[in-house]
């Protein structure tokens, strides 16, 4: 069928059962049905996107703008001696002389990247769906499936199944969550010392230089490039690096 091809790993995690669906009780797996349909119905991901996921991601992109930039190098691993060289501006310091229409641009590209989003996660729902039911028949018996179902059949049951998958999405939890970035700011020094001393023993990694004839051809091969292109790329990235 034309057109079907792009689609047809996503098809296949959609379509494919459970694995080791076939062991479980039959009868769990049905009980097990039974509540998924309840915490986690068909168009889940689509009410996620359209609502709470998508005020989450705007929260998070104008978080990060507030940032100072030596906060966003700490984030992406910079050394602690680097990040306190980089001045206290913020991304929104910078964009706002680069890019007025920054915010705007960014949140109408998140917003069509969930949008796009949605049609992926209507494919693969199926498959989430039938995980989750065989994740429920594992951890919990047929008398505590049946026990569980019966709440989610009582109106306080009811309403709290209905907002089991966003609950964690609600303002109240991400105003907390937010403070986790200042902590993290300040154990971000102590971290990377951690890291830095944890892996000082292993070999560091190797140039270009280090590899065999063979290795380059290899790797020319992955990166659909020429050794000599490659070659190039690395002198740049050794002398960059004052090596």
């Amino acid at each position: 069928m034309p057109g079907a091809a792009p689609n047809a790993p996503v098809a296949a995690i959609a379509d494919a059962p459970p694995a080791g669906a076939s062991q479980i009780d039959p009868a769990r797996l049905a009980a097990a049905r039974i509540t998924v349909d309840h915490v986690f119905p068909v168009g889940t991901y689509a009410r996620l996107l359209g609502g709470p996921l998508g005020k989450l991601m705007d929260g998070m992109m104008g978080g990060v703008g507030r940032l100072p930039l030596g906060d966003l190098a700490a984030i992406c691993g910079a050394k602690p001696e680097d990040v306190a060289k980089m001045p206290k501006a913020t991304l929104d310091d910078i964009m706002a002389i680069y890019d007025p229409a920054y915010h705007q641009r960014m949140t109408v590209a998140m917003h069509a990247m969930m949008g796009e989003m949605g049609g992926l996660f209507e494919q693969i729902e199926p498959g989430i769906r039938d995980g989750l039911v065989r994740a429920y028949a594992i951890r919990f018996s047929l008398d505590q499936l049946d026990d569980i179902n019966r709440f989610f059949d009582t109106p306080s049951g009811a309403a709290y199944a209905a907002n089991a998958a966003q609950i964690g999405m609600d303002p109240a939890v991400m105003a907390k969550m937010q403070g986790v970035v200042p902590l993290l700011m300040k154990r971000m020094p102590d971290i990377m010392k951690k890291i830095q001393a944890d892996t000082a023993a292993l070999p560091k990694p190797r140039k270009w230089s280090d590899m065999t004839a063979d290795e380059h051809h290899k790797l020319a091969l992955l990166f659909g490039e020429s050794e000599e292109q490659l070659a190039r790329q690395a002198a740049r990235k050794e002398k960059a690096a004052g090596k």
